[in-house]
């Protein structure tokens, strides 16, 4: 189904070009489900030639069973002193709470996010944010803490990155017959995970979905289609 999400403009241009990007309700997925009969169930009858699906990293984590119950989770002491100093920003936890950064140092390892940490004293000298993900890496930047916001039973739960999101794109796109990105995006920018083909610019499509299309909580719309609008005027072949 889709589902325009409120604020949210469904047109962009980029360099030049326009883009619809259109939302798609789903159910709550959870560990129960595949990305290939997600995809194929809410959006195999809405795709047209040339469009371009993309799925949020959450949707595809919590269908790898990467999500952790909070209570679940036992931060050392490491943890709790490192998750004092993150920066917080009102889009989102990051490592900013001890279960986010324990799992951080369990998907990453102490010496990496360490130095991270390290790192980032320095950056704080320069003034520069965001050199302590520079060095955590992807694994780190992907992992999601609750928010109030958070849709249950997420609400209650760590989401971490997705794993080996270039194949799982693939599968999605084997199942679906378009193009599929596994799409890290919130309110403050984002990063393409993955993609069905390699040849697909994902500096490009970042600019396409970073004012996140799809929203963050309520809208339940993890999956979202990008659609070129095409002016039939402006083809060469119509030209004058």
């Amino acid at each position: 189904m889709i589902a325009p999400n409120s604020g949210k403009s469904l047109i962009i241009e980029v360099d030049g070009r326009k883009f619809q990007r259109i939302p798609v309700k789903t159910h709550v997925i959870t560990h129960q489900d595949n990305i290939a009969d997600v995809l194929t169930a809410y959006a195999k009858d809405l795709m047209e030639d040339g469009d371009i699906l993309f799925i949020s990293e959450k949707a595809v984590s919590c269908m790898q069973s990467r999500a952790v119950k909070m209570s679940d989770i036992k931060p050392r002491r490491l943890a709790v002193f490192l998750s004092r100093h993150v920066h917080k920003t009102p889009h989102g936890i990051g490592l900013g709470i001890p279960q986010t950064m324990e799992m951080a140092l369990q998907e990453v390892g102490v010496p990496r996010i360490l130095f991270a940490a390290f790192i980032s004293v320095i950056g704080k000298v320069f003034r520069r944010r965001g050199w302590f993900y520079n060095v955590a890496g992807e694994k780190a930047r992907s992992i999601d803490g609750p928010t109030p916001n958070t849709l249950p039973p997420y609400n209650e739960y760590v989401v971490l990155g997705p794993i080996n999101p270039d194949q799982t794109s693939k599968t999605g796109a084997v199942a679906l017959g378009h193009p599929v990105m596994i799409v890290d995006i919130n309110d403050l920018g984002g990063n393409i995970l993955g993609t069905s083909d390699s040849n697909m610019n994902r500096d490009f499509f970042v600019e396409v979905l970073k004012d996140n299309p799809l929203g963050q909580s309520s809208e339940q719309t993890p999956i979202g289609i990008i659609r070129e609008i095409i002016d039939i005027k402006l083809k060469p072949e119509n030209r004058p």
